[in-house]
């Protein structure tokens, strides 16, 4: 079976991508939010051609989920240089401006460098309020998990694909077609997983206050939350001193 040509900085032409919402807006070209998918329906007369046209849809979510990030990464990437360059303008100012003055080069300007450090420290307080260099690594990192991932059902696809070919075959058709699903499932599972947990990352980037994070550390994934069980302690003893045991009555005679 043919397999679509990935490409790095491209926009999907049909759909959106599977999952939930990702970190952050976007401008230029935007796909809007991940959204799920209506899953596709078929006769299963044909398991072999429905196979195939479940794997296709997969791929294709999967594909559009890394397209999403690689493109929501673009206006993060171009703030992002833009207020590093304006950080590193504003220390270099902050420096010459009066040492120009101090040589006599320029008359008047020292107390332009506190506006340049002003205007420095101005870039990085953006960077860090709107997440841009954070939100540019997190695309990038989801991004290339996604395709990795998409690799790997490739290769365990074309595998599966080989073994009902050349045979002999394990088990029944139905069993080969149950094994099937299992590989298309996991990988979609897996995707979500990768969506929900960048997810997380950007909610808990404009958190504030450590609560919601110890909260949260508390919180399993997929599990019940852990409570803290209170334990009864007993005083504290001084120091060089030892704990007395409790004595225990001598046999009675008989």
């Amino acid at each position: 079976m043919s397999q679509p040509e990935m490409q790095p900085e491209g926009v999907p032409s049909e759909g959106q991508g599977a999952g939930a919402g990702g970190g952050g807006g976007g401008g230029g070209q935007r796909l809007g939010d991940l959204t799920g998918r209506a899953f596709p329906l078929g006769d299963w007369g044909e398991p072999a051609e429905r196979l195939d046209e479940l794997y296709r849809w997969v791929e294709r979510g999967a594909l559009e989920t890394a397209e999403w990030y690689l493109t929501d990464r673009g206006w993060k990437r171009r703030g992002a240089r833009l207020m590093r360059a304006g950080t590193a303008l504003g220390a270099v100012g902050t420096g010459v401006l009066p040492l120009l003055d101090l040589a006599g080069a320029v008359s008047g300007v020292a107390t332009w460098g506190f506006v340049s450090l002003l205007a420095g420290a101005a870039c990085v307080g953006c960077d860090r309020f709107f997440g841009l260099t954070s939100g540019w690594m997190r695309d990038v990192a989801t991004a290339q998990a996604v395709q990795r991932r998409l690799q790997t059902l490739q290769f365990d696809w074309a595998s599966e694909s080989v073994r009902e070919v050349l045979g002999p075959t394990e088990g029944t058709a139905g069993e080969a077609a149950e094994r099937c699903l299992g590989v298309l499932r996991k990988f979609s599972e897996d995707v979500t997983e990768l969506v929900r947990a960048e997810t997380s990352d950007w909610m808990v980037e404009f958190r504030a206050g450590p609560v919601p994070l110890v909260m949260q550390a508390m919180v399993v994934p997929g599990g019940p939350p852990r409570e803290a069980h209170a334990v009864p302690g007993r005083f504290p003893l001084p120091p060089g001193a030892r704990p007395n045991m409790p004595r225990q009555r001598p046999p009675e005679p008989r």
